[in-house]
This record gives structure tokens, sequence and C-alpha cells, in this order.
């Protein structure tokens, strides 16, 4: 273990001054109240459930979706090129083997 993640660690809590395990602490977690199995979602409140979610999605940018974009594009052509060029040469090999 490194300098960098024992002082991160430490800074997080996990370890002691003396470089030992700290003990475990348990935090209460915040759990929404169950919903009883009778009660059904109405559609605005999925709706608003998905803007939350979607709120919390990390997008990305407009440049790394084109990046991204051109990436497909050109990997897309590259094995389009080598899949027409098996077909050509294994049509040829087959019309040879079979003339």
């Amino acid at each position: 273990m490194n300098r960098e993640t024992k002082r991160r660690m430490a800074r997080q809590g996990q370890v002691t001054e003396d470089g030992s395990p700290a003990p475990a602490r348990r935090q209460p977690q915040a759990r929404p109240a169950p919903k009883p199995a009778s009660q059904r979602t109405s559609p605005a409140e999925f709706v608003r459930e998905v803007r939350g979610e979607l709120r919390k999605v990390a997008w990305p940018t407009r440049a790394e979706t084109i990046n991204s974009s051109f990436v497909v594009l050109i990997t897309l052509a590259v094995l389009m090129i080598i899949i027409v060029i098996l077909d050509y040469v294994f049509g040829k090999s087959a019309l040879y083997l079979f003339k």
C-alpha cells in the first residue's frame, strides 16, 4: 500500500493514526417507507420518478457524442471493407475449387 492510499484511507476514517484498521462504524441509512402491496403508483408519480432518475444520469457532451460517433462509423467502414474482401476471396476460391 503506498503513501497516497494510506493518506486517503486516513482521511476517510478507514485507518487510525497508527495505521491499524479503524473499527467499523455503522451509519443509519435513510430508507423510504415501504409501500403496501395493494397501493399502485400513479402515472404522474411514475413520470416524476423517471424524471428524477434521468437528472442523475451523466449525459455525454456534444463533443464526446460526435467523437464516439466518428469512432463507430470508422470502425464500421473498416469492418465492412474486411468482410467485402473476405467474401470476394472465398467466392473466387469456391469457384476455382468447383470449376
